[in-house]
């Protein structure tokens, strides 16, 4: 069919089978990448309106499940005591350990590379892989001590956290979850994503800067300008947060 005889009914006829297997964030998708072509379309004159716009309103809202997390001071401070314990591998052991540290996105640290760290900095400088931009995470004297101890184990490979297999990946996403729930916090209690929760709770209840907490975060502001003078306004007391944070 050509393009401009697509119509809202098509696309319907094409999405609500996705809807009626509950699958609401694949129907979200499909119907979002449907709007991106026609609006290449519209733009080179192929096209005359977006007939998926319509079909947005039609698909039911996706109830976001939030990862569970301790916010409890006594609660994390049980919780930390009980990471510091965990008998676990060692690589396993320093990965559980740095997390709270760094409260970066469990896929982030898992995938670790020693390339990234810069230790007389004090710094962990690396690309988000979900926004593609680079991000400075600055290390405390706590998780700097915490990343020489592995580094005679690891620091030859390109993992600081490499897998188990010996076949150069990085240890699997579900690493930290099983360790968690091995010191006995299952995923309704606290997940590995949790670390990030437990820390912008308990910083801004601390007063730290909310826009400093959500860049240490890399929650990335959308307008470039703002976001270029994010990077720089906020670097030094992110510097300062983060140590206040391990200590």
């Amino acid at each position: 069919m050509a393009i401009r005889e697509l119509n809202s009914p098509h696309i319907q006829s094409l999405i609500k089978p996705i809807v009626a297997q509950n699958k609401l964030e694949t129907a979200h998708r499909v119907r979002g990448d449907i709007a991106c072509v026609f609006s290449y379309a519209i733009a080179h004159g192929l096209a005359i309106n977006d007939p998926a716009q319509a079909i947005a309103k039609q698909i039911p809202a996706q109830n976001v499940k939030h990862h569970a997390a301790i916010i409890d001071p006594k609660d994390v401070a049980q919780l930390l005591r009980d990471i510091f314990n965990y008998q676990g591998t060692f690589v396993v052991q320093c990965a559980l350990k740095l997390s709270p540290f760094l409260f970066q996105r469990p896929g982030e640290i898992r995938q670790m590379e020693w390339k990234d760290i810069h230790l007389d900095a004090k710094e962990w400088r690396y690309l988000v892989t979900k926004k593609d931009i680079q991000h400075i995470v600055p290390l405390s004297t706590q998780a700097v001590d915490i990343l020489k101890e592995i580094h005679p184990l690891t620091g030859t490979g390109r993992y600081v956290f490499p897998s188990s297999r010996g076949d150069g990946r990085p240890m699997s996403d579900g690493t930290t979850r099983t360790a968690l729930k091995a010191l006995g916090y299952d995923k309704e209690v606290m997940t590995a994503h949790g670390f990030r929760t437990t820390a912008s709770t308990l910083l801004n209840e601390q007063g730290w800067t909310p826009d400093a907490i959500e860049r240490q975060l890399s929650h990335m502001e959308q307008n470039e300008i703002r976001a270029a003078y994010n990077r720089a306004q906020y670097l030094d007391e992110r510097r300062k947060m983060m140590q206040s944070w391990a200590d």
